[in-house]
């Protein structure tokens, strides 16, 4: 059966690598970037792979709650069902850290912007469906308000709590939702893939990520995963597995987030 799913972050890395595997089993793949020509590119490399009708394509900065807004408006407009929402993109070293809205653009981007989305369009998910959160093995204790501020931390510091609460709130928007949610799962694809962020960060070429984009295609389509709504999947063990302690915590994140959208309109 044919699967409509949205990747954000999708124009290189593991995000293109994983909607290039997608189309090559017959699925239509929402494309997602911030450059309009980066998804240009992309598109062009994967008409060469399915049909053209099969391709959607949406520019979003993803740093700017009007820009997530309007993308949503959009695939609403397009779409009257998804079957899985994978959010993929996220940054790590950036060249403005405030971002349009006064927060901090790693935190609006690895953590704000793909609840945001994903709340927006449980309205296109039933209970079928799946949420794939693209987490990491880095995670860093963090208390809520800080995602409400621009940090003075370091990349390395802010990326990791950015991860663990987007872990966080994969738990527990899971719980809120229970049976009648789709499934709603973080993933960490494997530690040091050879991603543009992991070489920016670490001086590295990393392995190949299509080890990534495997387990994220397993995640989207596979019944082991039927089941996994609210868990933590750490592709590096290869396994299920407990996340950083504190994702395990009831804490405030999904209702700091909502006083965060409420705030700005």
């Amino acid at each position: 059966m044919k699967k409509t799913i949205l990747i954000t972050g999708s124009t290189d890395g593991i995000g293109l690598a994983t909607a290039k595997s997608l189309v090559k089993l017959g699925h239509r793949v929402l494309l997602h970037g911030r450059s309009c020509s980066k998804l240009a590119d992309a598109t062009k490399r994967l008409s060469e792979l399915t049909k053209a009708e099969d391709i959607f394509t949406y520019q979003a900065d993803l740093s700017s709650i009007r820009d997530v807004q309007a993308f949503i408006v959009k695939i609403k407009q397009e779409h009257q069902r998804l079957d899985t929402v994978i959010n993929n993109a996220g940054v790590f070293i950036v060249p403005e850290k405030v971002s349009p809205d006064g927060l901090d653009v790693r935190f609006m981007v690895n953590t704000i912007a793909p609840y945001i989305l994903t709340h927006a369009l449980l309205a296109l998910l039933d209970n079928t469906g799946r949420v794939i959160n693209v987490s990491s093995a880095a995670q860093s204790s963090l208390s809520a308000e800080e995602l409400c501020t621009p940090s003075s931390l370091s990349d390395n510091a802010v990326y990791a709590k950015s991860k663990l609460a987007l872990t966080m709130w994969t738990r527990q928007l899971a719980m809120s939702l229970g049976e009648s949610g789709p499934v709603i799962v973080a993933i960490n694809p494997k530690s040091f893939l050879g991603s543009k962020m992991v070489e920016q960060a670490y001086g590295v070429t990393g392995g190949n990520l299509q080890i990534g984009a495997d387990i994220l295609v397993k995640a989207a389509l596979s019944e082991e995963f039927s089941d996994a709504s609210g868990l933590y999947y750490d592709n590096d063990v290869g396994q299920f597995t407990s996340p950083h302690q504190d994702a395990l915590k009831i804490t405030k994140i999904t209702q700091t987030i909502e006083r965060i959208i409420h705030s700005l309109g």
